[in-house]
C-alpha cells in the first residue's frame, strides 16, 4: 500500500453549512457543502490563484426576513451572492478568470411543492448572475434529489454527488 502524499496529509475540508459561505486562497483546502435540496450552491474558482469560494443559499429573497438577512446574509440569494463576490474580490480572485458552477435547486416535495423554492432559488441565482455579467460553466440544477458538492482548490476539481450518480467537472481549464 502506498504512503499518503504530504499534500494529502495537510488537506483540510471546510464545510459550508446551509445559509453559509466560505472563501479561501489556500490550495490545501477543499470546500464542501452537503444536503443541497431546494438550496442552491454557487462555487467559484480562480485557477491562477487556486482560490475560490462556496455559497450555500437557502431562499431566493431576503425581504421575507430582513432581520435574518442582516444576521445571516448568505441564507438568501439577493444578499448572499453579493457577499460571495465581495469576499472573492477581497482575496484577489480576478473576475476575468473566475469560473462558476451551480448545483441544487431540487423540488424535494415533487409535484406537491406549492412554494417551488428550488425553482425560485434557481431563478434568483440566474437573474443575479445575468444582471451582473456572470455565467456558470456548468450547472447541475433541478430534479428531485439532494446533492453534495466538493471544490478542491488545489486542482479546481468539482465533484457533485447525488443518490444515484456522481458527476465530476474541472474549473481549472
Amino acid at each position: 500500500m502506498a504512503s499518503p502524499t504530504l499534500a494529502f496529509l495537510f488537506t483540510q475540508r471546510v464545510v459550508v453549512g446551509v445559509g453559509d459561505m466560505a472563501v479561501a486562497n489556500n490550495p490545501q483546502i477543499t470546500l464542501s457543502t452537503y444536503a443541497l435540496g431546494s438550496c442552491v450552491a454557487v462555487a467559484a474558482y480562480d485557477p491562477a490563484l487556486k482560490a475560490g469560494g462556496l455559497l450555500h443559499l437557502m431562499l431566493p429573497d431576503s425581504s421575507i426576513s430582513p432581520a435574518k438577512a442582516s444576521a445571516q446574509p448568505a441564507m438568501f440569494a439577493n444578499t448572499g451572492l453579493p457577499l460571495l463576490f465581495r469576499a472573492l474580490n477581497g482575496i484577489k480572485v480576478e473576475r476575468s478568470r473566475m469560473r462558476l458552477i451551480l448545483a441544487g435547486g431540487a423540488s424535494m416535495l415533487c409535484n406537491s411543492d406549492m412554494f417551488k423554492i428550488g425553482e425560485r432559488n434557481i431563478k434568483a441565482v440566474s437573474d443575479y448572475l445575468g444582471a451582473n455579467g456572470y455565467s456558470a460553466r456548468h450547472s447541475v440544477l433541478g430534479g428531485t434529489n439532494n446533492r453534495t458538492l466538493h471544490l478542491d482548490l488545489s486542482t479546481g476539481a468539482v465533484t457533485i454527488k447525488g443518490p444515484n450518480a456522481t458527476e465530476a467537472f474541472s474549473l481549472a481549464a
